[in-house]
């Protein structure tokens, strides 16, 4: 007996379509998904120190220094001193970067047309609230879950 595909079976093929046409795109660069995240928030954010990325793109400062280096050296952000923080490095994107992440929005507007091209037009808001309401209640499903770990791990 085979058995059913449900919506989440879908949502889960997606996500994976989504990853392999990242792959795909990104093929021979240096970018990685992570990557791509830092320069997606840079394009939106603005400039903004390592603190700040690590914090909005919920990783460790360790793990944002990895991912600026790697960005650094691959000449799609620079660094230099926060103006009024001796401490703080403030990461913006290179020119070249700025063009490639416009490209890239544009790329992203393009396909989120395509894609809702395949959904009747009567259908398209019931959709979006769908897709949002699942993602609202996966949230909160996923923060629960930390808490009922970090609240496990200081008992």
């Amino acid at each position: 007996m085979t058995p059913e595909i449900t919506v989440l079976d879908r949502l889960l093929e997606v996500s994976e379509l989504f990853q392999k046409d990242m792959a795909r795109a990104f093929a021979g660069t240096p970018l990685t998904p992570s990557r791509v995240r830092v320069l997606w928030d840079l394009a939106a954010n603005g400039p903004s120190t390592q603190h700040e990325l690590a914090t909005r793109l919920e990783v460790s400062p360790r793990n944002v220094t990895g991912l600026v280096d790697a960005l650094e050296a691959g000449g799609y952000v620079r660094r230099s001193p926060h103006p009024s923080d001796r401490r703080a490095i403030v990461v913006s994107l290179e020119a070249s970067a700025q063009a490639f992440m416009a490209t890239m929005q544009q790329e992203h507007a393009a396909l989120t047309d395509e894609l809702l091209a395949a959904v009747a037009p009567a259908d398209r808001a019931a959709l979006e609230r769908g897709v949002t309401a699942i993602a609202d209640r996966l949230r909160v499903l996923v923060a629960e879950a930390a808490e009922a770990v970090d609240g496990a791990g200081t008992s």
